[in-house]
């Protein structure tokens, strides 16, 4: 009778919009109190993660996220990505697709992307006559494709949780999503073609000028991306020199941000994002413990395995259950599952950096599934359009990032070549 109140409370909590970590922490102070265990269990963990080096990289990658966010980067960086390919057919599009996943990639937050670049991309794409349902679809799902690449943020929490090196993630993301990328570039010259959309004409004068401007952030993504590849140094230390590099530029180069106006602000609203990922991982963390002490993944998998042999068929469910994840659960929330899936995934001998990118691209497509996905939220307040008009919107993105999807899990070489070829597994 009392599992049954503690669990209507908890649900009643969530939709009332309790904070997940509330949720979370709850189930896991019941799970050790009902089993008899002490519940200074949970703190431990906390203590864990203050004591980790690798998760220093989350608060710095995210401040300078933030601060190429605040500033006129976007800008920037879409005015030499035009100016260099928009010449090429679906040029525009294209450059939208990439300039959207090197933002991610830096953000780790679809959010910061269709709020900072979406508004910039849609207009200029309307009026090169793309058509509005295809433009809107394209910012939509271009808020999440750029998790996959360094220095994701969610590739550095799974690596956190699943213990898996996040070099080794990082080197293993770049191939699939160069793919992932490729499939809707594709899909974008299809409705380019379709639509009849002029090309831009190339200027020598237009690149040096956008080239230029944009000197001093274009070389970041290369120095981390190089860096942590070329193994100069870890991803920790490539936080640090991207967080001091991007707060030179911004403040004293370019001088968008104003050190005593802007800097304080762009922390504080960058420490909220990392102080809300830290209390979701410690008690996610926590809840783990339970978990794994109850055997309660071992008991799954038994019930998987009466029911499941094929490995095909395992990783076509799990890629059902993580998009059903995707939809309903932001990206950091998100990671409380990894613990769950996996010891039953390396049951059916699954490699856990392969895991890892699947996971990410099955909650990159679960951000767009209609009609609980967060990038439609996202974009229905940004555009002020209805949850069903971006659903049609992103149709065809969602087919072809299922292609891809597909691909990228049976396919595992795509994720463990380099990471092989490069040394660092």
């Amino acid at each position: 009778m009392s599992i049954w109140l503690f669990i209507i409370i908890i649900l009643l909590l969530a939709f009332l919009g309790a904070p997940l970590f509330t949720i979370i922490s709850a189930i896991g102070l019941y799970a050790f109190t009902t089993a008899d265990i002490d519940t200074s269990a949970m703190i431990i963990d906390l203590y864990k993660i203050a004591d980790t080096p690798t998760l220093l990289a989350v608060p710095l990658f995210t401040f300078a996220g933030y601060l190429l966010a605040e500033s006129k980067a976007p800008k920037r960086l879409v005015d030499l990505a035009q100016a260099l390919f928009g010449w090429m057919p679906a040029g525009l599009a294209i450059v939208a697709l990439v300039t959207c996943a090197l933002f991610t990639a830096f953000t780790g937050a679809s959010g910061v992307t269709i709020v900072a670049l979406g508004g910039l991309l849609y207009p200029i794409l309307l009026k090169e006559n793309y058509p509005e349902q295809f433009s809107l679809g394209l910012v939509t799902a271009s808020g999440s494709i750029g998790l996959l690449f360094p220095p994701s943020l969610p590739i550095i929490l799974y690596g956190f949780v699943a213990g898996v090196s996040i070099d080794q993630l990082f080197v293993a993301g770049l191939i699939p999503g160069v793919l992932l990328i490729a499939f809707l570039s594709a899909y974008s010259l299809r409705v380019s073609i379709k639509a009849k959309v002029p090309k831009i004409p190339f200027h020598w004068k237009k690149v040096a000028t956008t080239l230029r401007a944009a000197a001093w952030e274009l070389p970041l993504p290369f120095v981390v991306i190089g860096g942590i590849y070329g193994g100069a140094f870890t991803a920790t230390e490539a936080a640090a020199i991207t967080a001091f590099y991007a707060f030179v530029v911004e403040v004293f180069i370019y001088k968008d941000l104003h050190l005593f106006r802007d800097v304080p602000r762009v922390m504080k609203k960058s420490m909220v994002l990392v102080g809300a990922i830290l209390m979701i991982l410690g008690s996610a963390l926590g809840l783990m413990n339970y978990l794994i002490d109850q055997q309660v993944p071992q008991r799954l998998f038994e019930v998987v395995q009466q029911h499941v042999s094929s490995r095909v068929m395992f990783l076509l469910i799990l890629n059902g259950f993580l998009i059903i994840i995707g939809m309903v659960m932001e990206i950091f929330s998100a990671i409380v599952a990894v613990p769950l899936i996996l010891p039953i995934a390396a049951k059916f001998n699954i490699d856990p950096v392969h895991l890892g990118i699947i996971f990410l691209t099955n909650l990159e497509l679960g951000y767009l599934m209609p009609p609980m996905g967060l990038n439609l939220f996202l974009s229905s307040l940004r555009f002020e359009k209805s949850i069903f008009h971006l659903s049609k919107a992103v149709i065809g993105f969602i087919l072809m990032e299922i292609v891809a999807l597909l691909v990228i899990t049976y396919v595992p070489e795509l994720s463990l070549w380099l990471p092989r070829y490069l040394g660092t597994q």
